[in-house]
């Protein structure tokens, strides 16, 4: 059974005193910009789920998030108390069996999912909560109370599939937020970006089949889970809907910028998204323990100013992030920081980054585009 109740939310700051504390965000309503702000999703639940020691998916990524934010807030931003997922939400993804295993994992100290995913006693209702989370946030956006959005959850959620825990991942928050826009808000095109260094497997085969959600990766290939390549392209309805950007070790900003902006934007914008929501890792950094591969605060900043122009262009103050992977406490501040900044700024910002595309990036450029082209 799922918890009954549900957490207190904390509500905007009044008008009043609003202004006094941050500069505030815009959304249009009826032709009038009314200033909102962008809300940071956040609950101390999420601290309580612990994998174990030496376990890299620990509290102390979220805490460095936390004390970094808390010592010097991103103007612009309100913080917002969320509320757990129901089961009829989570069954939208997940098979009835998987939710009912993983409730029976609460109140038991330590349960082995499978090598890499543990639970601990409040793990389900923090994973209740991480889902209900990145639901809040697009609820949050599509009614027009908040400019975008980031929820900053664990356990993360895109290695989840329909009736496994995996990856570090109990529930996938991201597919489970995109259904609900489909499904319980109406939304025809969905956009689910995922730039974390390991493929999406679970959100990918969420919508494997369907054309109202397209799913972009970037990835480090071949690396954990083993899916990704760039010739899965979804099948029947949803064939051309799935876009894998597969990039070897040590890639860095250029390569990540160059295939965002040469391959994945021409689709994003035949694809006219209503909403954006961004599986936001962080593990592509270069000082990541599992990463391997080079990002920079600069590229964090340019890569997530381009998915703020693109919801600028199709889908104005619909932009909802869900923390996923990244296991250096500097890169997870770096990213998150980077985000909240293009998120929260006035216009979608302009940000250069150093060299020009590998050649191996290029090449794979020219191999997506060729197995895209075969789906229209």
């Amino acid at each position: 059974m799922l918890p009954e109740g549900s957490p207190r939310r904390i509500p905007l700051l009044p008008r009043r005193i609003a202004p006094l504390l941050r500069p505030p965000g815009r959304r249009r309503t009826g032709g009038i910009l009314a200033r909102v702000s962008v809300a940071i999703l956040r609950d101390d639940l999420f601290l309580s789920h612990d994998p174990g020691e030496g376990h890299p998916e620990s509290p102390a990524r979220l805490r460095a998030i936390h004390a970094s934010l808390d010592r010097d807030p991103v103007p612009g931003t309100v913080l917002v108390a969320p509320r757990a997922a129901t089961r009829e939400e989570i069954l939208r993804v997940h098979a009835p069996a998987h939710l009912d295993a993983i409730a029976r994992t609460a109140g038991r100290p330590r349960v082995w999912l499978d090598a890499d995913t543990r639970t601990s006693e409040t793990s389900y209702e923090a994973a209740l909560r991480a889902a209900g989370a990145t639901i809040e946030g697009v609820e949050r956006v599509l009614a027009g109370e908040a400019t975008g959005a980031f929820a900053l959850v664990r356990p993360p959620g895109h290695h989840a599939e329909a009736a496994r825990a995996m990856g570090f991942c109990l529930f996938n928050n991201v597919a489970i937020a995109a259904a609900h826009a489909v499904e319980a808000k109406g939304l025809r095109r969905v956009l689910v970006l995922d730039p974390d260094v390991h493929h999406g497997n679970g959100t990918q085969h969420a919508f494997w089949t369907r054309d109202d959600v397209l799913y972009v990766s970037s990835h480090r290939y071949p690396f954990y889970p083993g899916t990704g390549a760039y010739d899965e392209v979804g099948e029947g309805p949803g064939r051309g809907a799935t876009v894998n950007l597969p990039l070897p070790a040590g890639a860095g900003d250029a390569d990540f910028l160059f295939l965002y902006q040469e391959v994945a934007e021409p689709v994003v914008r035949a694809f006219e998204p209503e909403l954006i929501l961004v599986s936001a890792g962080f593990d592509t950094w270069r000082d990541d323990p599992i990463g391997g591969m080079a990002q920079t605060e600069r590229g964090f900043a340019a890569l997530y100013a381009l998915f703020r122009r693109w919801a600028d262009e199709h889908c104005p103050g619909r932009l909802v992030m869900v923390l996923e992977g990244g296991y250096d406490g500097a890169g997870l501040v770096a990213g998150v920081r980077a985000a909240l900044g293009a998120m929260t700024a006035a216009a979608a910002p302009s940000v250069e980054v150093e060299g020009r595309a590998s050649a191996i990036a290029r090449g794979v450029a020219g191999a997506v585009r060729r197995a895209l082209a075969g789906t229209r």
